[in-house]
């Protein structure tokens, strides 16, 4: 890619437990640009959260290298902000504070204190949090406690936005509204997103390209598809394009018929392996 900004190379994660490793990706590669939405989306199990994980930092790969900005990720960092589908507010904390607590940590030594309130003011005024400044998260929605989270994400300045599932747990009508603030966010920021989803009308109506994971065990990536749609983009009018509705069915034709070719071809491969072995055996017998 012409500005490669994101690079995952080689990447490969196993979980040991009782002395059995369990292969998780195998092989793994992506390259995102600046300033590009990708959609992570598969089946439960795929690893996507994995992938997530290990671009934060929070896990580190058994093989492989995650590149940001042409510098090696091996633990969690400020260039990189993780949301997640549980907004993971601090309960005895107000909005504000909650904000307040992550931009102090980032910037206590770079920005002054009014400098850091205006900072904290005008991230919950992007999320249109700004009236809800001394409120409880016991004492605002699920939305907006969402929004708050993003806020609080956005005002760290991440190099990487990493979205896990983030409007899972909201109603339809709320999770539009939510989806629309997003893409409206990212446009103006233009900040690079990577997010991980189980909805193909969220994953085609905010994404650059769509990487489709395979089933695991050993998941890597399928297929990776350019939406190809001009932006901004309005919902209502995407229903009837027909550019969208293909590559919507582009990810279903993936997710329920490709997905399901590739499972039957390596369950005949494991047969026909088991055969083989079996034949083995008996010719030593």
């Amino acid at each position: 890619m012409s500005d490669r900004f994101l690079n995952l190379s080689k990447v490969h994660m196993n979980f040991e437990k009782n002395g059995t490793v369990n292969p998780v990706l195998r092989d793994v590669n992506l390259d995102v640009q600046r300033g590009e939405f990708i959609s992570l989306i598969g089946h439960s199990g795929c690893g996507k959260s994995t992938v997530l994980n290990i671009i934060a930092g929070l896990l580190r790969a058994s093989e492989g290298v995650v590149l940001v900005d042409n510098k090696e990720v091996n633990a969690p960092g400020p260039d990189r902000a993780l949301v997640f589908q549980n907004h993971s507010l601090l309960p005895w904390l107000t909005v504000y504070q909650n904000v307040e607590l992550a931009v102090d940590k980032i910037f206590r030594n770079s920005k002054t204190a009014a400098e850091r309130k205006d900072w904290i003011l005008h991230n919950l005024e992007m999320v249109n949090m700004g009236h809800a400044l001394d409120r409880l998260p016991s004492e605002i929605s699920g939305g907006m406690k969402q929004r708050v989270g993003i806020a609080r994400a956005l005002a760290m300045e991440p190099k990487v936005l990493l979205l896990d599932e983030p409007f899972g747990a909201l109603d339809a009508l709320t999770r539009a509204k939510l989806q629309d603030e997003v893409m409206r966010i990212q446009s103006e920021l233009q900040n690079t997103v990577v997010m991980i989803t189980h909805d193909v009308d969220e994953a085609v109506l905010l994404s650059d390209r769509i990487v489709m994971m395979t089933n695991g065990p050993a998941a890597t990536i399928g297929q990776i598809l350019d939406v190809d749609l001009p932006r901004p983009r309005d919902r209502i009018a995407m229903a009837d394009d027909t550019r969208y509705n293909h590559y919507r069915h582009e990810v279903l034709s993936f997710l329920y018929e490709k997905q399901r070719k590739v499972e039957d071809f390596d369950k005949h491969k494991q047969q026909r392996n088991s055969t083989v072995a079996s034949g083995s055996t008996k010719a030593h017998a």
